[in-house]
């Protein structure tokens, strides 16, 4: 199912936006703004969840052991590697 949505968009944009389906980067103005508004969905929900991590460090912060192992686990992936 989808919705359809009206706004109204600056005319230097309209014109961008012009430009980017009569270059063929988008089929048309639609397939463009669709991108643009999943783009912005995906930029918005990856921020959430970077806050989410920091608050979960913040409630228990790593401790000096932890640390040790991932950097000692690092060192071995990195000396396996056969480059």
């Amino acid at each position: 199912m989808s919705i359809q949505i009206a706004i109204r968009i600056p005319d230097s944009l309209a014109e961008e936006l012009e430009t980017l389906v009569s270059s063929g980067r988008f089929g048309t103005k639609a397939d463009a703004v669709r991108s643009a508004l999943e783009a912005l969905v995906d930029a918005e929900r990856r921020a959430d969840v970077g806050r989410r991590i920091v608050e979960g460090y913040q409630r228990v912060p790593q401790e000096d052991a932890d640390v040790a192992s991932a950097h000692d686990a690092a060192e071995r992936s990195i000396d396996e590697e056969p480059w």
